[in-house]
């Protein structure tokens, strides 16, 4: 039996499929930007996110949409502090902080978070050092040109565990959308089965993304969900742990019933 464990919470890989919702603490993010970044109104959403049934909360402050300007550590954190500050007695699901900065991560973690999620795939070492000295689960995404995912998968297990991080705390995420194109894309979505690590969990991340959009007539990024829900689902078959999303409500629904099907 396999677990993704994030500080107090222990998700088990064999149950079901977890939904990972969206808050984006953002101006500029791709889809939703400028929707959530008001103080009070990430704090409503990031209840509402709870209440729609989300298994996870996962909070960006730093767009990383194809061609994202970075701000940085300090900036990210002002748009960070506020809302963590004011959800912590409000949300009883684990609290993912979407970034790549150290200190960024060591703050977060402080302040209650239970997940570390890092695009660059923990590119700078010390991000296995902060979280090493928590017991937070962290997301290590693939994001190089190297097509070779499972590979790089492996490494950086092997370079987490060289930390004293067990596997139980890792999570993969193949990265569709960062450093690919619409073909290695879709490769992914068919392959998870093969791209995955046994007895570590997975994310895949395509919620709205380009693969959806050009395949679907190219629909502005909120009109994405029934494409969404498509790919999601050929995810979760493959093998899938955790499916992150925009539309939580919708993406609950249908993990439930691939899960009712598949398992």
């Amino acid at each position: 039996m396999s677990f993704f464990s994030a500080g107090k919470y222990k998700l088990d890989l064999s149950k079901k499929t977890y939904v990972m919702g969206i808050l984006n603490l953002t101006p500029d993010s791709f889809s939703d930007g400028g929707k959530w970044n008001d103080s009070e109104n990430s704090v409503k959403r990031a209840v509402e996110i709870q209440e729609q049934g989300a298994d996870i909360l996962d909070i960006g402050a730093q767009s990383t949409r194809p061609g994202f300007v970075e701000i940085s550590a300090q900036e990210e954190w002002n748009r960070l502090k506020f809302t963590l500050e004011n959800i912590k007695n409000k949300i009883k699901i684990p609290i993912s902080i979407d970034t790549f900065y150290p200190e960024v991560a060591e703050k977060a973690l402080a302040l209650g978070a239970d997940i570390i999620n890092d695009i660059t795939g923990f590119k700078n070492p010390e991000m296995f050092e902060v979280t090493a000295k928590s017991d937070c689960g962290i997301i290590i995404m693939h994001n190089i040109s190297d097509a070779n995912i499972k590979s790089f998968f492996k490494k950086q297990l092997l370079k987490a565990e060289s930390f004293d991080i067990n596997r139980s705390r890792i999570c993969f995420d193949p990265g569709i959308g960062f450093n690919k194109n619409q073909v290695q894309d879709a490769y992914i979505i068919k392959n998870i089965q093969n791209i995955k690590i046994p007895d570590v969990a997975l994310l895949v991340g395509l919620s709205r993304k380009r693969v959806i959009g050009v395949n679907c007539g190219n629909p502005p990024p909120e009109k994405r969900l029934a494409g969404t829900i498509a790919a999601n689902t050929l995810a979760i078959h493959g093998g899938a742990n955790i499916i992150r999303v925009h539309d939580v409500k919708e993406a609950v629904q249908a993990a439930q019933v691939t899960d009712a099907i598949l398992i």
